[in-house]
């Protein structure tokens, strides 16, 4: 569903990404975790196609990115949206149709989404709202990826498993491929098919989430892994 090969990418003179190489079949998820500034978010740009590769290749489908629409969640939930519009208007911006019947409903009840909050405009609703209808508005439409950029943040805990359970449970029915960036090992490791380890632009390691719970076999994975425990994010593997 998405592969980038050996691809690197410069702001300037500087190298963010470097010849990063993975692959994301469908119905899984790739989660990518690393402290800020590792170039997560310059990854998410480059797949997008906002940023061109200074060598290097990123596919999807089998096809140019330029070509092709992934859904995106946005890490900023408000940026995601038009100010001046009703949050219902912008869900339905990505369809060229209705939804399928109860789609919509179903979406809006496991995030816990009511009609009056999307009858509100961005400025007119919390972030962990806001966070929740960019959510709403990414799997809307049933892609076949979708990007998540740190998509539970702004959400408290029960919200957090609610919606994380809801990604889950819909991308097993409908089989979409989706890459998650996330700064919460918990939630990689837990909802991961394979987690990503990024840091300053380069790949230190991929593996299971239960490989990297157990053993990450780069040093700063294990670091990674051991604030996670410190911090009681992740629990330690026994």
């Amino acid at each position: 569903m998405l592969e980038l090969t050996k691809v690197s990418v410069k702001r300037g003179k500087t190298p963010t990404l470097r010849d990063v190489s993975l692959r994301l079949p469908a119905g899984q998820t790739l989660a990518v975790v690393g402290e800020s500034g590792a170039g997560k978010s310059t990854l998410i740009a480059t797949i997008l196609g906002l940023l061109k590769p200074t060598s290097g290749t990123v596919a999807w489908c089998g096809a140019a990115v330029r070509a092709c629409r992934p859904a995106l969640v946005m890490q900023e939930p408000r940026a995601a949206f038009n100010p001046a519009l009703s949050l219902r208007r912008s869900v339905m911006e990505p369809l060229r149709r209705g939804p399928a019947e109860g789609r919509l409903e179903r979406l809006c009840a496991g995030l816990d989404l009511s009609a009056e909050i999307l009858d509100r405009r961005p400025g007119e609703v919390s972030i962990g709202q806001a966070q929740r209808v960019g959510i709403l508005r990414a799997l809307i439409a049933a892609p076949p990826l979708v990007l998540f950029d740190e998509p539970l943040s702004a959400l408290d805990a029960v919200t957090q498993k609610q919606t994380a359970r809801l990604i889950s449970d819909l991308q097993r029915e409908e089989g979409f491929a989706a890459l998650i960036v996330t700064h919460d090992l918990g939630y990689a490791v837990a909802h991961g098919d394979e987690i990503a380890v990024l840091k300053a632009g380069r790949i230190e390691e991929i593996a299971s989430p239960r490989a990297f719970a157990l053993a990450p076999q780069s040093d700063y994975g294990r670091q990674l892994r051991d604030a996670a425990i410190a911090l009681g994010s992740l629990e330690a593997a026994a």
